[in-house]
């Protein structure tokens, strides 16, 4: 153990966890180097977060430029330039076509907990609906925690929970709940909302929201068939309940389009975004119909920090590089290398038994059998321990633990993708 586990074991709280008991020095765009001079290839970005790489020097630029102007004030104290600037970008780029307001905040929790207070105040309705199996943050005794559909960790020892969340099942085809096989379904899981959730735990005219993961990440990049989406858009629509679209970890070029939901043809209410927004620094948004967000109460929503200004002025040159460099592009491009091996190595290996995702944003769902879909947590374990000796580190996700999730840098290089790549599947072939 380094000097520095060794003081994070002594004075950091036991209750933040830690993946991999590794320390790092320093980045540089797609790899991690510890204070031991080990280099790492990052397939983690900080869960979905580096998007255009670590250390990224026109991010640093704009960092520079805007410390030197100003660090902070707060903007419901006074008006400044990057929140504002950033405010119009966001309207613009947005998924939709009708006309946006923004918020900004610092965390995707407190972007999913303002998204939520937004749809409950202008509906007047005090019920949101989440999904099983989701994220949308740990955030305080609030509607995030409530919305996360996933006990262990997250929520142990904290219940009772925030009032007024309710959990439907996520259309997770590879482990449907209602045992059914996908189209065949007939999307029995929107019909269970449509015909029984509404009569036996929530009418639609008392639901304010329904907030959703078009790609669940911590739920192990589950995703969404896009009938399913469309279908819900209309149910919602009709019934007058607003769609939340988290795009925390799936937005930003991730998967293969600025946004996730451009996948699904339909224009959420209001977006939450953050994690890449700012390629790391504490920024998130909530980005809504101009409709919606007019009729917020003056005063009732803010912050201190929301929106400050050397985040702000990263943020407007991500949007920049994303746009110039077509970031989204290069993720899809990058995506189609991911997939094809990893379906490669679906077909070799036992283990595998679900290959999923959008663009840059792939997984595997590890199975000690393929036809039973036996979770394989302790082998998942396994294989990102093996990983990391190999110079690769990954994450694991998923309902049992048992999902190891992609996400590199939009930016990394096509040698290191491949090497991790090959790196994955040496640690497969070892544990199988």
């Amino acid at each position: 153990m380094d000097a520095y586990l060794a003081m994070r074991s002594e004075y950091v709280m036991r209750g933040v966890a830690l993946y991999h008991p590794v320390t790092i020095e320093r980045g540089k765009n797609a790899k991690l180097y510890d204070v031991e001079g080990k280099e790492y290839i990052d397939f983690t970005s900080g869960i979905g977060v580096a998007n255009l790489g670590h250390a990224n020097p026109e991010l640093i630029g704009a960092a520079e430029e805007q410390l030197r102007k100003l660090w902070h004030t707060c903007f419901m104290v006074v008006n400044y330039r990057p929140y504002v600037e950033l405010a119009e970008k966001l309207a613009k780029i947005a998924p939709g076509s009708s006309e946006k307001m923004v918020l900004l905040q610092n965390s995707g929790s407190e972007a999913i907990e303002n998204a939520i207070k937004v749809a409950r105040q202008v509906t007047g309705r005090p019920y949101v609906i989440a999904y099983e199996n989701s994220f949308h943050g740990r955030g305080t005794y609030g509607f995030a925690l409530a919305a996360t559909g996933k006990y262990k960790p997250y929520k142990v020892g904290f219940d009772p929970l925030m009032p007024g969340v309710e959990l439907i099942p996520y259309p997770y085809c590879y482990r449907c709940p209602f045992k059914q096989s996908y189209p065949e379904c007939g999307l029995l899981c929107l019909d269970y909302l449509r015909n029984w959730f509404s009569h036996t735990r929530v009418p639609p005219e008392r639901v304010a929201a329904l907030i959703m993961e078009m790609v669940q990440g911590e739920g192990g990049f589950v995703v969404a068939p896009r009938e399913y989406v469309r279908e819900l858009k209309k149910y919602l629509e009709e019934n007058g309940i607003l769609m939340i679209d988290d795009e925390v970890q799936s937005g930003w070029g991730r998967t293969g389009r600025m946004w996730a939901v451009e996948h699904f043809d339909v224009e959420p209410d209001i977006v939450a975004t953050a994690k890449a927004i700012a390629n790391g620094l504490p920024l998130s948004a909530v980005v809504g119909r101009r409709d919606v967000m007019e009729r917020t109460s003056p005063g009732s929503f803010g912050g201190t920090y929301g929106g400050n200004p050397v985040a702000c002025a990263v943020a407007l040159k991500v949007i920049e590089i994303m746009q110039g460099e077509r970031i989204p592009e290069r993720a899809e491009g990058l995506g189609k290398i991911i997939r094809k091996r990893l379906e490669e190595m679906s077909e070799r290996y036992e283990l595998i038994g679900d290959v999923r995702g959008l663009g840059a944003m792939q997984a595997i769902e590890l199975v000690r059998d393929k036809r039973s879909k036996e979770p394989a947590a302790e082998e998942t374990m396994k294989l990102i321990e093996k990983a990391r000796e190999r110079g690769l580190l990954l994450l694991r996700a998923g309902i049992y633990f048992n999902v190891v999730r992609l996400h590199p840098p939009l930016t990394i290089e096509e040698e290191n993708l491949l090497r991790g790549l090959d790196i994955l599947e040496e640690s497969i072939r070892e544990v199988r």
